[in-house]
């Protein structure tokens, strides 16, 4: 028996590769399928299956390019529809891996086709469960993410059968692999591990710990955030299909020169800069928006870009192709090039350039007295704030700035905007993107609150002051 999990950090997201016997399944593959291709390879496998625990939200599955490079059915569960050909599995169907037994497991409640897989040994007894977005380390799946026509109280009461039934009943030994690990926002607060099991959950996981249904429906729904915008165009994309990974590697991966690159922009496509948020500070092309690979960047792309706008990219040398695949694996097709030879070319051009002053902690101290039209901004989480924020700092999470002219309408001209978020990579989006809406009186506070809240002269308190 042979089991890799395949961690993607900015994703948050975990897929799987099961093999025996030279006969492999892999289960929610992402849009770039080498990984697993090459896993085969290594193992001298041959993919029989690849399993599918629902319709992600948070990215595009490698599903078909994975089927077309291998031959392999696209697996699914009860209550799925799609636009292309996929085998359906029956709830308690077994397909066979080598020496091992793979069982589909209908368990509804994130959404209608929910499915987990339970792996069962040579001997047939329970060894792991792959719970997709049904059960996480320390959480459960939410259950307002657009399936069928059911509210989250309904799909709610959904998911407390499926658990109580199909998963609390299992081993105490058997191990968890979800789909998804801490900082994904499928769920409300995902546990630090990305594995478990089931005896863990169920002494620890406060979903599986609530007395009956009608407490465990209050507990999964209360406190939801909105959705990030994407998540309905991701679910819509994997249920009907995308273009081939290596058509939208033909047509994004090109090099632009700058006169080419300015046409682009002028015919209306962003500018999308990748480089490390520090290094964007110092200098970037006027109008261009900071999401770092450094970072969440698949997420912070999805939640913040325009899906129907095309795109140009700067980025660092040799980080292009990169910066295509992570945008791909959130949806984002539309790429019209890259800027040849990055910032230092625009620059060696002659042309324009914009920046963003950053100030370290100490400078704010000083100037926090002196101005009276000195603004602080957080951009954290409103979670993240309540749980301590400098005195009198506004609470504009990053992620309310897709609604631009609302959320920054109460800034004027005579404002002064220091702002910051945890540690300097999301204020520098925030930043950004107020400099496109045409704000350049701020200031991006370098290290952000985790070096403010120790600062002397930098009041930090928990009360709260939320825009909006």
């Amino acid at each position: 028996m042979f089991i890799k999990q395949l961690y993607t950090g900015c994703l948050s997201e975990a897929a799987y590769f099961i093999e025996s016997e030279g006969v492999a399944a892999v289960i929610d593959p992402l849009r770039d399928i080498e990984p697993y291709l090459e896993l085969a390879r290594e193992r001298n496998a041959t993919i029989k299956y690849i399993f599918e625990t629902h319709f992600h939200a948070d990215f595009v599955s490698g599903h078909l390019d994975l089927a077309a490079a291998t031959k392999a059915p696209i697996v699914y569960g009860p209550e799925t529809s799609t636009g292309f050909p996929v085998h359906i599995a029956k709830d308690g169907e077994d397909f066979q891996i080598g020496k091992l037994t793979v069982r589909a497991l209908h368990t509804p409640g994130h959404t209608l086709e929910s499915t987990c897989y339970l792996l069962l040994d040579e001997n047939k007894q329970p060894h792991a469960i792959f719970t997709g977005d049904t059960l996480f380390v320390g959480d459960v799946g939410r259950p307002d993410l657009f399936s069928g026509n059911l509210n989250k109280e309904e799909l709610a009461g959904l998911l407390y059968d499926s658990l109580q039934t199909k998963i609390k009943t299992l081993p105490d030994g058997v191990i968890v692999y979800p789909a998804h690990g801490p900082g994904s926002a499928c769920g409300k607060n995902l546990g630090p591990n990305t594995f478990s099991t089931i005896g863990e959950e169920k002494s620890t996981n406060y979903a599986l710990l609530a007395d009956n249904k009608d407490e465990f429906i209050s507990q999964v729904t209360d406190g939801l955030s909105t959705p990030p915008q994407y998540f309905p165009i991701n679910a819509q994309i994997n249920k009907e299909g995308y273009d081939a990974m290596q058509t939208v590697m033909d047509r994004s991966l090109k090099p632009l020169s700058v006169k080419a690159f300015r046409e682009k922009v002028k015919e209306g496509a962003m500018i999308l800069d990748t480089r490390n948020a520090g290094t964007f500070t110092e200098g970037f092309v006027p109008g261009s928006m900071s999401i770092g690979l450094e970072g969440r960047f698949a997420e912070w792309a999805g939640s913040l870009l325009n899906f129907e706008r095309p795109l140009v990219l700067v980025t660092e040398e040799g980080q292009a192709e990169e910066t295509i695949v992570r945008l791909a694996r959130v949806g984002f097709d539309k790429v019209e090039g890259y800027l040849e030879g990055g910032f230092e070319g625009w620059k060696a051009a002659g042309e324009k350039i914009d920046m963003i002053i950053s100030v370290d902690p100490d400078e704010l101290a000083m100037d926090i007295p002196h101005d009276e039209n000195l603004v602080i901004v957080d951009v954290r989480k409103p979670a993240e704030y309540a749980d301590g924020h400098v005195k009198n700092a506004v609470n504009l999470s990053l992620g309310d700035l897709t609604d631009r002219a609302g959320a920054l309408s109460d800034f004027d001209d005579h404002h002064n905007l220091y702002v910051h978020c945890q540690g300097g990579y999301r204020s520098v989006i925030a930043c950004s993107i107020m400099k496109q809406e045409g704000i350049h009186n701020l200031r991006n506070v370098n290290g952000g609150f985790g070096k403010m809240k120790d600062q002397k002269g930098i009041d930090v308190v928990k009360e709260k002051n939320v825009l909006n």
